[in-house]
């Protein structure tokens, strides 16, 4: 099973040219046609965005996607007086395999006034996986602001935690009617977090995520770590903008009851169809859970 995470700059290349099918393409061939491709920075009629226009991404990218099922939680969802249309942006998760359950969340926006900022978002999914259900989170933490990139990577390791323990102790649901609010679900515990975490692998937002606290395992292991070791990272955002600094900031994340799956994780350093670098994880069809 392959997982594909990319943040495509409202699918803007390096050469100024704004594409939404150039990279999906792209995305579909360099990472063998993956079963979930992760994406950030999708716009609805947001014509600030150089390039952008008043486009609906999303349809655009739902029609270059036969056989996906398209899935956009904004992160942004604003009308303002005098528009004919509403203005989103966010994460998207794209499955061509079964989706049992959608559950986005809204990730803490405290107030940080000294820096500009804008609400986050994980889009999240249940999929089914070879071996069973599988949960996908797919988001993109704050840019400028340390303290809501803090409270938002903590808010991603309750997300885990909170739901490793409903999948082991699922809530009754024998007594209801299957199409009822309270029918039974199917629930997963073991999950792949992927994205955008505007965080390096020294900081504290990442540590949040991987490091153990107060006894409990850590919610998360770095797969670029488990595939390839300790080390130096490669950069995957500035990678081909001769005046910036590189750095690692795009990551994908499994639990640890997921690593024994493991079986490869690739960077795209060459692409330059975004401000950011794509990643492709490879999961084995049958781990030992």
């Amino acid at each position: 099973m392959r997982i594909l995470t990319w943040n495509v700059q409202w699918f803007r290349g390096m050469d100024g040219c704004v594409d939404v099918a150039r990279v999906l393409a792209h995305a579909r061939e360099w990472g063998g046609d993956p079963e979930v491709i992760c994406l950030q920075e999708v716009a609805q009629h947001f014509g600030g965005l150089a390039g952008a226009g008043e486009a609906d991404q999303v349809a655009a990218l739902a029609a270059a996607l036969p056989g996906y099922e398209v899935f956009f939680a904004p992160a942004m969802d604003d009308w303002r007086p005098g528009r004919a249309t509403r203005q989103r942006l966010g994460n998207l998760i794209a499955a061509r395999v079964p989706v049992w359950q959608v559950r986005h969340q809204a990730l803490p926006y405290p107030p940080d006034p000294a820096v500009p900022s804008m609400p986050r978002v994980l889009a999240a999914l249940t999929v089914q996986a070879p071996w069973g259900p599988l949960r996908v989170g797919c988001t993109h933490l704050a840019y400028y602001s340390a303290t809501q990139r803090l409270a938002q990577a903590r808010a991603l390791a309750a997300w885990q935690q909170e739901a490793a323990a409903v999948a082991a102790t699922p809530p009754r649901a024998d007594t209801e009617p299957a199409d009822t609010p309270f029918h039974a679900r199917v629930w997963a515990g073991e999950a792949v977090l992927c994205g955008d975490f505007n965080t390096a692998p020294d900081a504290d937002a990442y540590r949040v995520l991987v490091e153990a606290s107060a006894g409990a395992s850590p919610a998360f292991l770095d797969a670029w770590t488990l595939v390839h070791g300790p080390g130096p990272r490669p950069a995957t955002f500035r990678v081909h903008e001769p005046c910036e600094t590189p750095v690692a900031c795009d990551f994908i994340f499994v639990t640890p009851g997921l690593a024994s799956a493991v079986r490869g994780l690739r960077l795209d350093a060459d692409t330059r169809l975004s401000d950011h670098q794509p990643l492709v994880l490879e999961l084995a069809a049958s781990p030992r859970l």
